[in-house]
């Protein structure tokens, strides 16, 4: 891309709950610009695609998820618009307006290269939105999208059942409080979040399963009922080091 060429991509923030730890999708780059660095999946939009069509196509080849065509929830995760970046510098090869998109997904196999990348990851969200002295910073303006992503994915599980995004098609309530446990970064009272999210109307269907294992009563699996909004809302405490959900 040279002169006044004004390109437009799209980026992608694909997360997931990994061994209890909130993890976005990343590739290492073999081809220039930033070369060798880490980058959020993306690509530029073709001529006879939507954004979101675009969106729906990188999230298929990156991860196998359908995204689909609609960017709202889809049957295997999550994909709705973020916001758009088009700082004039943001891209050395020319001017690049990149709209950012966020995937909710379940956790997903280690992926396999791609074509501009030499390998992907799932990486611990936590390390590369507060970077020690010896952590590189993701390639273009991704750690800013990045961290755009995962204040919308917090902010989404308090009024949203978008947790459920995260789960597999059937799981126990634990399974449901370790994702927001792992978004939030925080302990959550067992006893009210389940009172909580079985009393939203909606929100969880309950199957004829039932799982056993370990200590204690056989656990009831469910799977994501209709219900989009948590009313009241499941809200964090907006002080202390441990936030529970509202009681």
């Amino acid at each position: 891309m040279r002169g006044n060429l004004f390109a437009v991509a799209v980026d992608l923030v694909i997360l997931t709950v990994r061994r209890a730890e909130l993890c976005v999708l990343l590739g290492q780059r073999n081809v220039t610009p930033h070369a060798g660095s880490w980058a959020l999946p993306g690509g530029f939009v073709l001529p006879h695609e939507d954004l979101v069509d675009t969106a729906a196509r990188l999230l298929t080849e990156q991860t196998g998820a359908e995204g689909g065509t609609d960017p709202t929830t889809a049957d295997d995760g999550h994909l709705e618009q973020l916001a758009s970046y088009a700082a004039p510098d943001r891209d050395p090869r020319g001017r690049v307006l990149s709209v950012g998109y966020l995937a909710l997904l379940p956790d997903l196999p280690e992926p396999a290269a791609g074509p501009d990348a030499e390998r992907r990851a799932w990486h611990p969200v936590q390390p590369l939105l507060h970077p020690g002295s010896g952590d590189p910073a993701l390639a273009f303006d991704h750690n800013r999208i990045l961290a755009d992503g995962v204040d919308r994915a917090r902010a989404k599980l308090e009024y949203s059942t978008l947790a459920a995004s995260f789960c597999p098609p059937q799981f126990t309530v634990t399974d449901l409080r370790r994702v927001y446990e792992a978004v939030w970064r925080t302990e959550i009272d067992p006893r009210n979040f389940q009172r909580k999210v079985t009393s939203v109307d909606g929100f969880l269907l309950p199957t004829a399963t039932m799982v056993t294992g370990g200590r204690g009563r056989p656990a009831q699996l469910f799977r994501r009922g209709p219900a989009t909004t948590l009313h009241p809302p499941m809200l964090r405490e907006t002080s202390g080091s441990t936030r529970a959900a509202d009681r």
